[in-house]
């Protein structure tokens, strides 16, 4: 009698096949598992500023019903998650969020110095809730302290954060900024950043805030600071005559001034795949701002960020 032999299968259709018909996954939803799997998109987050009129539970539902692949969560003074209950809030807040669907893929915090108490808390916190990025608050330049000086300062503050970051794995990072903050050049957060544990510590890059800074220099900026960049900020302007005088106006993605095609090339050429966190602050009856109650219908915001994200998708595409 001739045995045949049995035919080679592909582990993973076996495993999808499985998974069909045991777990009663719909057919939909294993092709796009797969689709994820094999896709070279970005990891968009949304900025959970923009959804603070949201409780957690609610907040995880309809962030995964946008499509994000995660949240920004903001761990600060009147964010989703205050600094003085974050050893019971934080940990609640990621349960309810992933019951929700989707995840916290980082924070936003006002974190400056690992001798803060509070700091060190958020920390501990983040790391045993299974967070891998904290985004710092924004220093300031003392009066009566030289520029370099301050820096120096600042530099020394992040490598001890770092050093922090490294017992409790968790990377920190450090936005660029237009104005006068420290991180109104890229040179500045270059900076700060050079005696840090470079993989625990480095920068978040805001697109928006470099190309208002350096209209025409924010590629030098990029190339300056890319092998440090952990994650991104995206987001878009525009210059406006309001009232005589110009001024930069927020407008959705894609309708500003950013030129995405350009950066998402950069991006792709310097092999950057960091998280990414949108930030919408155009107009939205103030959930732009932040507010616990907005004067606009909250589908209004859902359906703004979830046509963001989709022309995110788009340029990068195309880019």
């Amino acid at each position: 009698m001739k045995i045949r032999s049995p035919k080679k299968y592909d582990t993973k259709v076996i495993a999808l096949l499985f998974a069909i018909i045991f777990c009663n996954t719909s057919s939909k939803t294993v092709a796009q598992s797969i689709a994820n799997q094999n896709s070279d998109q970005l990891e968009v987050c949304i900025f959970s500023k923009h959804l603070q009129f949201l409780d957690y539970d609610t907040l995880g539902k309809k962030v995964a019903k946008m499509g994000f692949d995660g949240i920004d969560l903001t761990v600060r003074t009147g964010g989703h998650v205050e600094p003085a209950t974050v050893k019971t809030d934080l940990p609640k807040a990621v349960a309810e969020i992933r019951k929700g669907g989707t995840k916290v893929v980082m924070i936003s915090t006002t974190i400056e110095d690992v001798n803060n108490s509070l700091d060190r808390d958020i920390l501990q916190a983040a790391s045993e809730s299974g967070i891998k990025y904290y985004r710092l608050g924004w220093y300031k330049y003392p009066a009566g302290k030289t520029l370099p000086a301050s820096l120096d300062v600042y530099a020394q503050q992040i490598k001890q954060l770092s050093t922090l970051n490294k017992e409790l794995d968790i990377v920190g990072c450090y936005q660029n900024h237009a104005g006068n903050l420290v991180g109104g050049s890229l040179w500045e957060v270059y900076h700060i950043l050079k005696s840090a544990d470079q993989q625990y510590f480095g920068a978040q890059y805001d697109i928006r805030h470099a190309m208002v800074e350096g209209a025409f220099s924010w590629v030098n900026g990029l190339e300056l600071i890319h092998s440090q960049i952990k994650t991104i900020v995206v987001k878009d302007y525009k210059w406006e005559m309001v009232n005589g005088k110009w001024q930069l106006v927020n407008v959705p993605i894609g309708e500003g001034m950013v030129d995405f095609k350009k950066f998402f090339r950069l991006l792709k050429q310097y092999n950057i795949k960091v998280p990414v966190s949108l930030h919408c602050e155009y107009d939205l009856g103030g959930a732009e701002k932040g507010n616990r109650t907005i004067s606009v219908d909250p589908q209004i915001v859902y359906d703004a960020m979830k046509k963001d994200l989709i022309k995110i998708r788009e340029l990068w595409n195309e880019s």
